[in-house]
């Protein structure tokens, strides 16, 4: 029902900013949790970052609080994630995630339904 296209990810070095994009087809996601998450080489999938249905809340894992943002453009039924002051931990593949169980706490990878295929992101130090 909702189809996700990530795009934005690349090379950058340490302390430097990428942006990424999560665009959106099928649904508005005006009806749904958006959410970011990562995959390092060689670990599980986690949280990064979620927004509620109604915009109006956000959650962030420890590990990006204060350094990553997530918003969303209703009109282009996009979501973004602002990555800035990037580690060298950072290097994952990121994931862009749609929840239609509005009621979810954001955090749990099980809570999401939809997922996009991923963009690479590199943080060289």
């Amino acid at each position: 029902q909702v189809q996700l296209v990530e795009s934005g990810g690349g090379l950058a070095q340490a302390g430097g900013s990428l942006s990424l994009s999560c665009a959106a087809s099928g649904r508005t996601i005006a009806g749904y949790n958006m959410g970011w998450f990562r995959q390092a080489l060689g670990k599980g999938r986690e949280f990064v970052a979620g927004i509620k249905y109604s915009g109006d809340i956000t959650n962030y894992a420890d590990s990006v609080k204060g350094r990553f943002t997530i918003s969303r453009n209703i009109g282009a039924n996009t979501v973004y994630l602002q990555m800035n002051n990037l580690k060298p931990e950072d290097t994952a593949v990121y994931y862009c995630a749609a929840s239609n169980w509005v009621v979810g706490t954001l955090v749990g990878a099980q809570e999401y339904r939809w997922w996009g295929h991923g963009t690479q992101v590199i943080v060289s130090s």
